[in-house]
Formats: C-alpha cells, structure tokens, sequence
C-alpha cells in the first residue's frame, strides 16, 4: 500500500445517488475507499452486488428508522478488523459511526447530527458531540493512526460559509458547535483540506432552495480530519462540487504511506 484516495460523501439516500449516476463517478474517480453518510436504506433495499464488482469490500451499518441517516463504508484494499458502531445504543440505533481498521492506520465514516429542525435536535447534537470527543479520544489509545471522515454539520471557520454573518445563529455555525471543533482539531486532528487548500468559497453542502447550488451559496461541512501522527503523510485533499448525486458534493483525501 502506497498512495490511497480516500473520498467522503454524504450521498443523501444511497439509492438515490445510484440512480443518479454514483456507480459512473466510482468507476471514473477510482478511490481506494469511500465512506457514505446519509445512506437512507436498510441492508436489503442496498444494491451491493454493484459495489462488489468493482472490487469494493462493503460494510454497512443502516439506522433502524426506515430512510434515515446510516453510514457505510467501500474499500478495495481488505481491513484486518471492522467496528460497527459506538458501543451507545442511543446512537447507533441512528446509524452514525462505522470503523474500518489497517495495519498501520483506520478510517470511521461518522455522521453527526444536525440540529436545524428545532432546539430539541440541537441539544441532542450538543450532547452527542461531547460523546463523540470522549469517544474518539478514547479510540485514539487502541488506533492512534485515524482518519475520522464524514459529514460534521459544523462549518468550522467563517471561510467555510457563505454568509457568516446572517448565518451566526444558524444550526451548523453556532459559536458553541465551532468551539467544539476547534477543541476536536486541538485534541490532535489535522483539517486535511485547509492544510492543502486555503481558498475562500470551497463548500461540500449547498441547499436546495433558490438555486444555491448554481450560485455556490454553500456550506463546508464534511471532512476528512487526520491524526496529526499521519499529517506528513497527507498528499492532497480537494472538493469535486461538480460531482451531482447529493446535496453534498464527494471530498477527497490523498495519503502517501
């Protein structure tokens, strides 16, 4: 194992983003590994037939609510071990966290609660985002090498929003969430993208109202967050906005081992 290309994508139904193209981009982009978050569909209603053809070793772990959240994980290269979950039932009855472990390094597909449908959900974030500090603090001591990928539903930074000002008290850029993060990175994470690229009005979600996509009104908010043990090895890390399966767009990190 030399270069390996690690893509996030926060699909928005899993279903969906095939019928919208996914298995093409796959085949055209070729990563080594792709973490979902947002799969929407329970073990059966996956076509994983389409995945393993392309020589992609598949795990899964869905919610338990019908079309809801869940989280996914393809590789080509084969994990020695495979953590499904967090050990919190509350959470992983929501499908959020997904672990695939290597030799030297591991990888989690997370997907963070967001809490823009009222303050019961926001508080329920707040919760689970201190849970999962603890959490991946406490994984850090069995896996020190991790790369933790998915979509947060925090833009860290106010270059990672469109309008930070009228946003400043929206879910997803809230002072508290962006304290969070910054405390997340300072526990010894490495955002690998703005180590590559420090460029304004680089979104990975736009919504789906008055056109904001085409007018690149988005928001960052998935990430592909490196262990600063591995942050020598981080040899790019980029957005593919043009890739148009999901509200989301794929971000992609490459590491050189």
């Amino acid at each position: 194992m030399n270069r390996i290309k690690i893509v996030t994508y926060n699909v928005n139904g899993i279903r969906s983003a095939v019928s919208k193209g996914l298995i093409d981009w796959i085949i055209s982009e070729n990563p080594d590994v792709v973490c979902f978050q947002e799969l929407k569909a329970d073990l059966q209603s996956i076509d994983q037939k389409i995945f393993a053809e392309l020589g992609y070793i598949c795990h899964w772990f869905p919610a338990e609510k019908k079309g809801y959240s869940g989280v996914g994980i393809i590789s080509k290269i084969n994990p020695e071990t495979v953590i499904f979950g967090c050990g919190n039932e509350m959470y992983d009855r929501e499908g959020r966290v997904l672990q695939i472990n290597f030799k030297d390094f591991s990888i989690i597909s997370a997907y963070h609660p967001s809490g823009s449908s009222g303050d019961e959900r926001q508080a329920f974030k707040m919760v689970w985002l201190n849970f999962f500090m603890d959490y991946i603090q406490q994984q850090t001591r069995t896996f020190p090498n991790l790369i933790v990928s998915g979509d947060y539903n925090i833009c860290n930074k106010a270059i990672d929003i469109h309008n930070p000002v009228s946003n400043a008290n929206s879910s997803g850029f809230l002072p508290e969430e962006r304290e969070w993060f910054d405390k997340f990175l300072e526990s010894g994470f490495v955002d690998s993208f703005r180590k590559i690229n420090q460029l304004p009005k680089q979104y990975t979600w736009w919504s789906f109202r008055a056109g904001a996509r085409g007018k690149n009104l988005g928001w960052r908010i998935d990430y592909n967050l490196v262990s600063k043990s591995l942050e020598a090895k981080i040899s790019d890390a980029y957005l593919l906005p043009d890739a148009k399966h999901s509200d989301h767009c794929p971000c992609v990190l490459v590491m050189d081992f």
